[in-house]
């Protein structure tokens, strides 16, 4: 039998998630390589993350890779790949999600009596949900894998908070060690996620077969939400936040919500569908939104980073 080649970032987050994959291949009985490979987006941790390039600049490395046949499949968290993948490459399976939770860690419960607060991230979607919310806090960016931005935090004495993806901490097992490092975190439950937050996804050549690891309801979030981001981002990057949820076995709620890059401005959408009506209904989520005028915030908002 040959063996899968797993391409995966450096990171140690990246890592951790292609040593699951490889963990469930094996149990299936693959044999598999893990093929560590350095992304430009990891790379470069000066400039924000949306100056860098339209989107992929955490993925393109490992496309190159996949195209080259230097690697069979690449494992990403599947809010850093783009809605449009290059030509004969694709998204094979999508093998679980956890939380798709948005978190704030911070140093001290004070933060929340304060009426002007430090908060970092380098999301542009974190930072115009925080700011909608709080338009008189302060948004510093921040860059790095999760272990560089708490350090970061740490030594930052006029930071507050930072905001981070649960998925992310968890599976670095290190939620439990922030105490240790005198912090605390709080989930945001009034902030919509990146679409496809918390799921991994597998990228690879078309016509490479893994459904023995695909998550069929997974398939379904990552659908839904990608395809509300691709509709209205067209090609660009832009504070979008998606999340499926399930309600019951043949029911699913949907948020979304595209914001200013200021934050001054959002329009949301909160709708209900049937399970077997899912494939269609990302593009009718997002054609509501831009009815509501999201077209227009999209071409402000490619203006402003074509600026920067």
């Amino acid at each position: 039998m040959k063996t899968i080649k797993i391409g995966t970032r450096q990171s140690p987050l990246a890592l951790w998630q292609a040593n699951k994959i490889a963990s469930v291949l094996e149990a299936k009985g693959h044999s598999t390589e893990i093929v560590p490979i350095t992304s430009e987006g990891d790379e470069n941790l000066k400039q924000p993350i949306y100056s860098l390039g339209l989107t992929g600049v955490f993925t393109r490395s490992l496309d190159i890779a996949l195209l080259n046949d230097k690697v069979d499949i690449a494992v990403h968290s599947l809010k850093d790949v783009p809605t449009v993948l290059p030509e004969s490459l694709e998204l094979i399976a999508y093998p679980e999600r956890a939380s798709s939770a948005d978190i704030l860690v911070y140093k001290s419960e004070e933060i929340f009596q304060k009426e002007h607060r430090t908060i970092a991230t380098g999301s542009l979607r974190r930072k115009a949900f925080w700011n909608y919310k709080y338009p008189n806090d302060t948004i510093v960016d921040l860059r790095g894998n999760v272990q560089l931005r708490l350090k970061k935090l740490q030594d930052n004495q006029d930071w507050d908070g930072a905001i981070f993806a649960f998925a992310g901490l968890d599976r670095s097992e290190i939620l439990d060690e922030l105490k240790d490092k005198g912090l605390h975190y709080k989930v945001i439950d009034w902030m919509i996620a990146a679409p496809s937050q918390g799921i991994l996804g597998i990228v690879a050549k078309e016509g490479f077969n893994l459904n023995d690891i695909n998550n069929p309801e997974c398939e379904l979030f990552a659908t839904v939400e990608r395809q509300f981001l691709n509709v209205l981002e067209g090609g660009c990057t832009a504070p979008i936040g998606a999340l499926v949820e399930k309600i019951d076995e043949e029911n699913y709620s949907f948020k979304g919500a595209i914001l200013s890059i200021d934050g001054q401005e959002m329009i949301s959408i909160e709708r209900q569908f049937k399970a077997n009506e899912y494939e269609t209904k990302g593009r009718e989520f997002a054609e509501e939104c831009i009815a509501q005028g999201a077209g227009k915030m999209i071409e402000e908002i490619k203006k402003q980073i074509g600026s920067k």
